[in-house]
C-alpha cells in the first residue's frame, strides 16, 4: 500500500496541549498557520497550567495599541518586552511543578527554550513548540503557510496549501467543521479527517484531571517518553 502523505495546518500556539503534539506526530508535514488575522484572547500567547489554587493562565505580552483589532496578522504580532515574562512564567512553572516526577530535567528545559530571543511573537512560539517535538522525539517536517504567500478564502487557501506539498489526506481540528467547505477537498483528490482527542489520564497535582492544559504539565509529569505512553 502506498504510504499518504500527510498534512495538518495550524495556527501557531503558545506551549500548547498534548493533543497539539499529537497531531504534529500523526503528519508528514506540519504547517504553522501564521499569515491569518491574529485572535485576540485565543492561544497564541497563551496557555495554561495547573497550581493549588486552579488554573493559572500563562501569558506572553504583546503590543496591542489597538492595531491588533485591525486586522494585524499573526506572524506581525510584537512581544512586548518591557516586563519580565519569561522569569514570571518559569517562577509559576517552578510552584506549580517543583514536586513532580520530571521537574529538574523539564524546569531546565524550559529555561533554555524561553530564552529564544525574538521580537515576534510567532518566531516564538514556532521555535519553541519545534523544539519541545524534538524533545519528546518527533520528526515531523515543519513548514509556515506565510512562506508560500497564497490567498483565497478559508478553505481555497488550505486547499492550494495542500496541493503545493501533493497532500493525499489533511487532518484537521474538529473546530474547523464550522468553516470548511468539504467539497473542495474531494473535488482536489484529498481526504479530509477531522481529528478526535481520546487520551488515557494520567496522575496530576492539583484535583481532578484536566485534559486542555499546557503540554508542561504533561512534560513534568510523564517526561518526554511518557507523553503519548499514558
Amino acid at each position: 500500500m502506498t504510504r499518504r502523505n500527510t498534512i495538518v495546518i495550524l495556527q501557531p500556539s503558545y506551549l500548547p496541549w498534548r493533543g497539539y503534539f499529537d497531531l504534529i506526530r500523526r503528519s508528514d508535514t506540519f504547517i504553522f498557520y501564521d499569515d491569518v488575522q491574529y485572535d485576540r484572547g485565543g492561544w497564541r500567547n497563551r496557555n495554561q497550567i495547573k497550581t493549588p489554587s486552579g488554573l493559572k493562565w500563562l501569558t506572553i505580552p504583546v503590543h496591542s495599541k489597538g492595531h491588533i483589532s485591525e486586522g494585524v496578522l499573526l506572524r506581525d504580532v510584537a512581544i512586548d518586552a518591557r516586563t519580565p515574562w519569561r522569569r514570571k512564567h518559569l517562577d509559576s512553572i517552578r510552584h506549580a511543578y517543583a514536586r513532580a516526577p520530571h521537574f529538574k530535567a523539564t524546569h531546565a528545559f524550559l529555561e533554555n527554550i524561553l530564552e529564544i530571543d525574538t521580537p515576534l511573537l510567532a518566531d516564538l512560539t514556532i521555535a519553541t513548540t519545534t523544539e519541545i517535538a524534538r524533545h519528546i522525539g518527533l520528526r515531523t517536517q515543519f513548514m509556515r503557510s506565510s512562506q508560500f504567500g497564497l490567498g483565497g478564502n478559508k478553505t481555497q487557501r488550505l486547499v492550494d496549501l495542500l496541493k503545493e506539498l501533493g497532500a493525499d489526506r489533511y487532518l484537521s481540528g474538529a473546530s474547523a467543521k464550522s468553516y470548511i467547505d468539504e467539497s473542495m477537498f474531494a473535488q482536489a483528490g484529498i481526504e479530509l479527517e477531522y481529528a478526535t482527542y481520546d487520551y488515557p489520564v494520567y496522575h496530576q497535582f492539583h484535583g481532578p484531571f484536566t485534559q486542555h492544559v499546557s503540554i508542561v504539565d504533561a512534560l513534568m509529569m510523564l517526561g518526554p517518553q511518557g507523553i503519548f505512553q499514558s
